[in-house]
């Protein structure tokens, strides 16, 4: 990019942050909690389609089992098309006590920008249509390349819609390269390039051993207690070594390869960062930090309680025996194992080790999924953000998170790259997600400049 071209941007940006953060307030107040659904979620697909035709784009809302689907496209001079996908769904805001201003009433402070969602993810919906504003501006009113968006409203509870979605529709969504609805900086302030994300495998298992709870003293010596049978259950999972012990469950996994170690070799110390965000004294298995951690943390896949249920919880005692509990678990999955495998081998396990009545449902789940470090796609944009940023991005090849990335690089042959305006601090998920503003006007400099290197690609 001309450096003329580049400044005109970046002045673009800036004159025009005010509204930008208006108009992402605007969105961040639609509590399109997707777990929850209700009208919220159609106004919000509406709101976002909106956005896109406010940018000239032709958008379409498009109805699904679960949540609506929104696409857009506008076209570009050059031959080259580039896809964004992202979603406008957000995770409950519970607990509500933890917020210090309302989830869905977004508030300025401290140079930060708090809301439900303003992080994960529609501050980089927001942070795309703003670089293409700018783009535009520096072009006469022109795109370099054709853009396409596909903006779901399922990523919070396993995009169960996108994998059909993008079956029915890959002419629509054809492209030569895609960027994903995250991405930022690390604790140093330095921005990273992220190629690849884990599986999931999300299952709640339950167990009912009567029909009634009874009286702890009636029947704590003669009836089946469901929370011990589920605690018990739970417990021939995984061992106090943290080895997981379903038979086979390691059986598919890919060993990482020299050049995935190089590069997480070349990514920073975050040891000390991270016991000090998340208040831990220590690492398990007696990891310090080093390679040795960051491999562990996505390389190698987990068994992971997320929640649990029985008996009474309230406030004092009641002596109660109760007959249903359940769980909730997920497994993170590592190339090249498959949720419907993990299915198969857990069923078999629960069943042989006597747990035939430890019923389970599936909540879903997606397979790994990753981009070659030396795509030229990815180079490019690896190279674009030291334009913004003053150093080089640094390539993790594989995060720890999940997400329906596989739909996209095995069905659409895509390469998948990330920018944006994340940052260790955002609490995305947590009370009082936020989006330091700074960022935000980083992430859309350097997304406008991957817009601009598309059309020369």
């Amino acid at each position: 990019m001309t450096e003329d071209i580049g400044s005109r941007i970046d002045l673009y940006i800036d004159q025009h942050l005010e509204g930008s953060l208006v108009e992402l307030s605007t969105l961040c107040a639609i509590p399109t909690v997707s777990a929850q659904g209700g009208p919220a979620m159609q106004q919000g697909a509406e709101f976002v389609a909106e956005m896109l035709r406010k940018r000239g784009f032709a958008a379409e809302v498009h109805a699904t089992n679960g949540h609506p689907i929104v696409f857009g496209e506008r076209r570009g001079k050059g031959d080259k098309t580039l896809l964004f996908y992202l979603h406008y769904d957000v995770q409950p805001p519970e607990p509500l006590e933890l917020w210090e201003s309302p989830p869905f009433e977004p508030t300025s402070r401290d140079g930060k920008l708090f809301a439900r969602g303003v992080s994960d993810d529609k501050g980089h919906i927001q942070c795309r249509v703003s670089a293409i504003d700018a783009v535009l501006a520096a072009h006469d009113g022109e795109l370099p390349c054709t853009i396409k968006f596909v903006i779901e409203g399922e990523e919070e509870t396993s995009s169960d819609s996108i994998p059909g979605f993008v079956e029915k529709n890959k002419e629509l969504l054809a492209a030569e390269a895609c960027i994903w609805e995250f991405g930022g900086v690390n604790y140093q302030g330095t921005p990273v390039q992220y190629l690849g994300m884990r599986g999931i495998c999300y299952v709640e298992l339950s167990v009912e051993t009567g029909t009634l709870d009874a009286h702890s003293g009636l029947g704590g010596s003669i009836f089946p207690n469901a929370a011990w049978r589920l605690t018990w259950a739970l417990a021939s999972l995984k061992g106090p070594d943290e080895r997981i012990r379903i038979p086979g469950f390691y059986d598919a996994v890919k060993e990482p390869s020299a050049r995935d170690l190089a590069l997480l070799g070349e990514l920073p110390e975050v040891a000390e960062d991270l016991k000090r965000t998340y208040g831990i004294q220590g690492f398990l298995k007696g990891l310090q930090g080093g390679v040795e951690l960051r491999r562990e943390e996505v390389f190698v896949p987990t068994c992971t309680i997320c929640g649990l249920t029985a008996g009474y919880q309230g406030p004092g005692s009641k002596t109660v025996l109760p007959v249903r509990a359940s769980a909730k678990v997920d497994f993170r999955l590592v190339p090249d194992q498959r949720p419907e495998d993990v299915l198969r081998k857990l069923r078999a396990h629960l069943d042989a080790e006597g747990f035939e009545d430890v019923k389970f449902t599936y909540l879903g789940g997606e397979p790994p999924a990753r981009t070659d470090p030396d795509d030229p796609f990815v180079q490019m944009v690896v190279k674009s953000a030291e334009e913004v940023y003053g150093v080089e991005q640094l390539v993790n090849p594989m995060i720890g998170g999940s997400g329906p990335n596989h739909v996209f690089i095995e069905q659409l042959k895509l390469p998948i790259a990330t920018a944006g305006i994340g940052y260790p601090g955002a609490q995305a998920h947590a009370p009082n997600e936020n989006m330091r503003i700074d960022h935000f006007v980083a992430g859309t400099k350097h997304t406008a400049r991957v817009i601009e290197g598309m059309g020369r690609l």
